[in-house]
This record gives structure tokens, sequence and C-alpha cells, in this order.
């Protein structure tokens, strides 16, 4: 019998996109090339606009569409979660259903009805201009024929997520013309997993191979729930050439306990505690999966990016697209005409916020739509950034603003990522234009025309990013300091990168990444809503991956620091936040937490770090207080801290901030209440100048500037009041990873430690041995 809506992986090649969506049509394409594919087939685009049509809901789908503005965030959400209710509460008409039951039971060959995923794919999706991946979808261990059924129209309802459509919109696709195939795929059960490139996609070399892989199912990976290992392959000859081995706290696998889903499990308890930094892949087993990789790349004649897993000895391709990033004009890699800097054009000059040098192509960044366009390697252009433009952050090869200084959030969000920035430009978003090839010297804080290259580069000093051994020998090799050298660290998965730079612990670690990237919901919402549990596992999970890393140095956890507005931009936030005039000064920090409208919140944030701290074993992490103003209020917070069980002790220290004058002045009085101060030197400076540290007019004409002698003058009195005390003053501020005589100002006053940047570890710890070498120096010849 001719089957109208099925359609076998055999039956189908690329030339199917109309028909299956490009996932299907590849997914049949490397069936018929003798690729190892698990079977499936596909629910045609013809199903989907068969059903719209036949049940009426085209013209009603339509008309919600010509309702909504897709500028407006709020409007497009709304709108088009009631698309996906009118879908998902339509019967399927009784001829797909059976269609699909028939295939399913074929699939089945037979025996025990199989598992399998039923993924989305659009029409428009993995075309040669536009990745439409990761939009729709995605469904795994489905079983049974009306589950099947029930998530294929899941699949369809999933083509008006608001972020779907914004991206359609944003890549000039008619809605109308975009149908959605279901592709249904038997189960590989994958022990380990991950995603390859054939091309690299940061360095844009096609004769390099980049594969990640992690334990269990790939979802952790491309959901972003695990750092995964990264293995570089050399094309030819064939070969590894760089290995960064992650860890991999945590993996997708089977739900046991039901007949199908997923489960999210700790590998130190499913696997072992060791395959937690074990490298996922042998050597072996990466040649291997190499091999297949080429064998996919050469039959396409293009780079590709492809979803792979392994099973009971065997590698299975679970999809391929074209790798869109890349320079599709040039099929081999060729030196890129470059201009000298001496010779370069120069567009617009800002402040240096993050160093570094990228080029790449102006993506300019004005409302939600654009954020989508962002992609790897391309240059982020906005007038200021802010929490919810992380995703996109993370994939730009560089970052320049219109506003800020150098303790903006673009400043600050870059320096933990890693990523060149410049800020105050004033007018980067009017002199730089869509799609103009730039390089940033975030260095300089120059941006300059076309791809320069820089003159007599002197030798890098060691950055994090490099091969495991490099950064262990780093670690070798450095320096010993009386003075301890402490990391401030963001978000979690960078550790991975950072772990082996030579410092002594995490002087502050900020949870907002965790809040904004891996919770996403205001924590009072979440516990209205009964998910509190969600809450306190993915802060947990998030601060577990970084004490576990790099265990048994210490990780000094902050907890949550976000002003009403940046809480306000979170789920549920808009509910509970009141809107100030002046947040950076207004009701943040240890106020928050004993308030009645915040206190439960700050509950569980307590009891994440204790479940840290007691379920995982992770006695390394310490925490932190910000933004703190009286004595009262300490002891108060201290309690509530008690009551959650994290009562301080001999392995287990509470520092406090010092940022507001008040810790300064009153440093006798807070000192028997806790075991630590951290100076954070930008809001200090901020407080005793009266600058406003997000104003780059102010920053331009010198006010912002922690050697300012009313800063330094307290700095020097808190460590001295500190001390008389027998507590330890650490800083965590941006002053010592830019202005190496303020941290020759700080060893000489005797701080105990000094947390800075990634960027500056390294540097840092030479400079203070210097320093403390000087210092011994000069003492011996006074004795003279």
């Amino acid at each position: 019998m001719a089957l109208r809506f099925i359609r076998w992986f055999r039956e189908l090649g690329k030339g199917d996109v109309g028909l299956v969506g490009g996932k299907g049509a590849n997914l049949g394409e490397l069936t018929q090339a003798g690729i190892p594919v698990p079977p499936g087939f596909c629910v045609t685009a013809e199903a989907y606009k068969y059903f719209i049509e036949k049940t009426g809901l085209a013209p009603k789908i339509m008309e919600i569409i010509r309702q909504t503005d897709a500028n407006n965030l709020e409007q497009l959400m709304e709108n088009t979660a009631r698309i996906r209710d009118l879908i998902r509460n339509t019967p399927v008409p009784p001829e797909i259903a059976a269609e699909i039951t028939a295939a399913y039971e074929e699939l089945a060959a037979g025996g025990t009805p199989p598992k399998v995923a039923v993924r989305s794919s659009a029409t428009a999706e993995d075309l040669p201009e536009a990745s439409f991946a990761g939009q729709q979808d995605t469904y795994l261990n489905v079983v049974g024929t009306e589950d099947v059924i029930e998530h294929v129209r899941r699949c369809w309802a999933s083509l008006w997520t608001a972020r779907a459509t914004a991206y359609r919109q944003a890549q000039g696709f008619d809605h109308t013309t975009v149908y959605l195939s279901a592709v249904v795929q038997k189960m590989i059960q994958s022990e380990r997993s991950g995603v390859a490139f054939t091309a690299n996609p940061v360095s844009g070399n096609r004769q390099e191979m980049m594969i990640n892989a992690s334990w269990g199912l790939g979802e952790a990976i491309v959901a972003g729930k695990v750092t995964p290992d990264e293995y570089i392959v050399e094309k030819s000859p064939r070969r590894i050439t760089n290995k960064v081995v992650a860890a991999k706290t945590v993996m997708i696998v089977a739900d046991p306990n039901a007949a199908g889903g997923t489960i999210e499990v700790e590998v130190a308890k499913h696997l072992g505690r060791e395959y937690v930094e074990k490298q996922c892949l042998t050597d072996e087993e990466i040649l291997t999966l190499a091999d297949l990789l080429v064998k996919v790349e050469t039959h396409y004649g293009s780079p590709q990016d492809i979803e792979w897993g392994y099973e009971n000895g065997a590698f299975y391709i679970l999809q391929s697209r074209p790798i869109t990033t890349l320079d599709k004009e040039k099929p081999q890699p060729a030196p890129r005409e470059t201009t000298k800097v001496t010779e370069a054009k120069v567009l617009v000059k800002g402040m240096a916020a993050s160093p570094g040098m990228a080029t790449g192509k102006v993506v300019l960044v004005k409302n939600f739509n654009d954020i989508t366009r962002v992609q790897e390697g391309t240059v982020l252009v906005t007038v200021m950034t802010n929490p919810d433009m992380v995703p996109a952050m993370k994939r730009a090869a560089a970052i320049v603003t219109d506003e800020g200084g150098r303790t903006c959030h673009a400043a600050i969000v870059s320096r933990e990522l890693g990523i060149p920035c410049i800020v105050g430009t004033k007018n980067a978003t009017e002199l730089l234009a869509e799609g103009m090839e730039v390089t940033v010297d975030a260095s300089r804080g120059v941006v300059y025309e076309g791809r320069v290259a820089m003159e007599d580069k002197a030798p890098a000093a060691p950055q994090a990013g490099g091969t495991v051994v490099q950064g262990a020998l780093w670690r070798e090799i450095a320096p010993v300091t009386g003075t301890k050298i402490y990391m401030n660290l963001g978000e979690p998965e960078a550790i991975a990168r950072y772990k082996d730079l030579p410092f002594d612990g995490i002087g502050l670690m900020r949870t907002e990444f965790i809040f904004t990237d891996h919770i996403g919901a205001h924590p009072i919402y979440l516990l209205r809503t009964g998910q509190a549990d969600f809450f306190i596992e993915r802060l947990a999970e998030g601060i577990a991956k970084v004490a576990q890393a790099i265990y048994p140095r210490p990780v000094v956890v902050r907890f949550s620091d976000f002003r009403t507005n940046e809480f306000r931009g979170l789920k549920g936030g808009e509910e509970v936040e009141p809107v100030e005039n002046n947040p950076m000064i207004g009701w943040r920090g240890v106020s928050r937490y004993i308030s009645p409208e915040y206190e439960a919140g700050f509950r569980l944030e307590c009891r994440a770090m204790r479940k840290v701290r007691e379920e995982f074993g992770l006695h390394n992490v310490w925490a932190m207080l910000p933004f703190v103003r009286t004595t009262w209020e300490v002891r108060r917070v201290l309690g509530i801290m008690a009551d959650e069980g994290l009562s301080p002790n001999l392995n287990f220290k509470v520092w406090i901030m010092a940022e507001v004058p008040a810790v300064i002045f009153l440093a006798d009085e807070f000192s028997p209440l806790v075991d630590g101060f951290s100076i954070g030197s930008n809001d200090l400076t901020q407080l005793i100048l009266g600058a406003d540290r997000d104003s780059g007019v102010l920053d331009n004409m010198g006010y912002f500037d922690e050697r300012n002698p009313a800063v330094t003058r307290a700095i020097s009195h808190l460590i001295e009041v500190a001390h008389r005390h027998g507590k330890t003053v650490s800083i965590c501020g941006q002053g010592p990873s830019v202005y190496p005589e303020l941290t020759e100002f700080l060893v000489r006053n005797g701080i105990d430690s000094i947390s800075v940047n990634p960027d500056t570890v390294a540097n840092t710890r030479r400079l203070v041995a210097c320093v403390e070498q000087k210092i011994i120096l000069e003492a011996l010849r006074q004795r003279k």
C-alpha cells in the first residue's frame, strides 16, 4: 500500500528537504550512502500541512500571527503559546494516525515496541544560508504507538515557539511556506555521545576537526548541561593535535522507572567518581570516529556539523548538517588579506574592557530578533548588553558597545567568557554597518576596518584554553608566593578551560550566571509554582562543577547580587520585584536576604550550598555575602544561614564584601562576626568617590579609578584592622587586573589574597612574586 504521509530513511535523499525537512533529508542521504545511521522514518511535512488544513487550524494560526508584533517579546510569547495550545488540543486525523501506527509497528519488526527519538525537522532547516537547528523540539525514549503520535503532534506545535517564530522572521522566511516533518528514529542508548565539526568552527581551519564528547545521551551537550571533552584532530596526516578533558559532572540516560523519557544523573554516582575527569574517548576511538566524520564530509563535499553516538562498540551518526558559519566562497583555507596596524583605518575607539583580538563580521543587536543572528565568529555590536544577551555573547568572537565602563555588564561578562570587548565607544552602532568585516583590538580599545595583523607581537602570557599539559606545566613552573593568587569566575562551564592556570582558589564565584543560564526564573516564582527543588538542583550543580574541578582549592561562592532591575528580567521577576530609581544602591545583597519578600529565596540558595558541601562532599566551598551595610543585618543573615545548616567552622568560612564604606569605618565591629573580607573595589570606588561605575563619561574623565588615595587609604585601614582581629582580607574587584601598581600597593600592605580575572592570573602571580622578593631585599638592606 502506498503511504501518503510516511517516508522511510531508505527512500529519502538530500533533495527531499521540502518533503521531510533538513534533518530527515540528511538522515535519508546518510542511510543511502552506507553511513551507520539508526533506522527510522519521517512523518512528512505534507502530514503537517494536511493536519492544519483539514482541522481548520491554518487560518486561525495566520490570524494570530498577523496580530503579533515580533519585536514585542511579551506579545510574541503569549501569541505563539496560543498557537501551540491550538495544535496540542486538536486530534490528529485518523488517516495520519493509521500510517504512523503501521510504520512504528514495522520498525518493531514484530518484537517489543522500540524506544524512539521523535525529532522536529523544518522544511527551511539546515539550508546553506541559515540553520534552524535547535529551534524546534526533540523527544527521546518515546515508547508505544499512542505516545509516538502524541509526540509527533508536539513537534508540530514546536514550529510555533517564540524563538522559532522570531528566528524565521529575522531570516526573512514566510511563515506560511515553512512546514514541519517529524523524524521517528530508533533510539541509540549512547554510552558516549557528542557533536563534531569537520572544520574547526572557531578558527575556520578546514584541515582540522573538532570533536566534543561526554557520557550518556547527547542531549547533555546540546542543552549545555555539561562541559564536554574537546579533541582537535588534523585531517592529514590523521593525528590528534589537542585535547582538553573536562569535568563531566552530569549525564542524560533513559529513565529506568518510566516507559519513556530521560533523566539527568550524576556521573560520579552512575559510573563512578573517576569518570568525572576521565577522557571520554580513547585516542584510538577518537581517530576511528574521525575517519567516519571524514566519510560524511566527503560524501557531502562540504564541512559538516554532526551529532554522533556510541553504543556496544560502534559509532552511529545521528544527524548531519552543513556548517553555516564558514566562508563558503573558498573551498580550502587560504591566507586572508591583512592590513598592517600602522596602515589600518580606525573606525571606532572605546575603553578596552576585556583584552584580546578578533576579526569577524558585524551583527547589530537592537532587539530580541537580532540575538538569533549572532553566530560563532561574528562581532556583536550593541548599545549595551543585558543578561538576556548572554547566550548570544557566548557565540560572539568579540563585543563592542556604545555605553558602559570597565565594570559594566558587557565588560564583566566578556572577561568571564574570555571574549575581547570594547565598551563606551558612544557611536559604534552608528559607525559599524551590518555585515562589515572588522578587527576588534580590545587590548588597545580600537576597532579597525577589515582584517588587521598586529606587528611585533610579544609572546603571549599563558592563557586559558590551551592543552591540559600546558595548563599543568604552568602550574608547576609558576612562582611560589606568600600572597595567595585567586581567580574570579562567573560561568561554571568556563572552569574546564581555566582549571590548570596557576591560581590558589576561586576568590569570587558569581552565581548570577547560573541564575540566567541554567535556571532562568526568579526564586520566588519557582517557590510559588512548586519548583523549589529545581532551583536547588541547578544552583548546586553549577557550584559543584567548579568546586569539583579544582578540589581541594577553595571556592568562595558569592550569594546572588542581582539588582532589582536584573531580577525583573528573570521569569516571574516582574511579579515580585519593585521598580527602583537607583537600583545600584537599592534593594540588593544582604538587605534582600533578610527581607520578608526574599528570605525564602535566600534559604533556597543556602540549601543549594549545603547540598554541595554535604551531599557532594565538596567542603572546599565557602560563602560570601555581598553589599553589606550594617552589623545587625550580618547577625540576622548569619542566623538564617545557621537555620539552614551553614554555620561557620574550621572548614566553612563566611566572608563579607567590603564595598560599602560603612564596612571600612566599622571594620573593628564587623571583624568578630565573620572569617574574612573581600574588597569589592568596583563598588567601593563608586561609593567613596560618588562616581557611577557604569558611566562611560566619568570613566573617560578619570573619576573612576581604584588608585585614588581615598580608596587606597580605605583599603589600607581595613587590612590593618582586620589583621588585628586575626581575619583575612582579599580583593576581587577589577583594579588588580588592570593596575600593576595597585597590586604592589596591596602586597606591601599585607593583603592575604588577590583575586583577578583569568587572563591576568599568570602575570599577577609573577608580579606578586617580584614584589615579595623586593620587600625581602629591602628588609635585608635596612639591616645592613
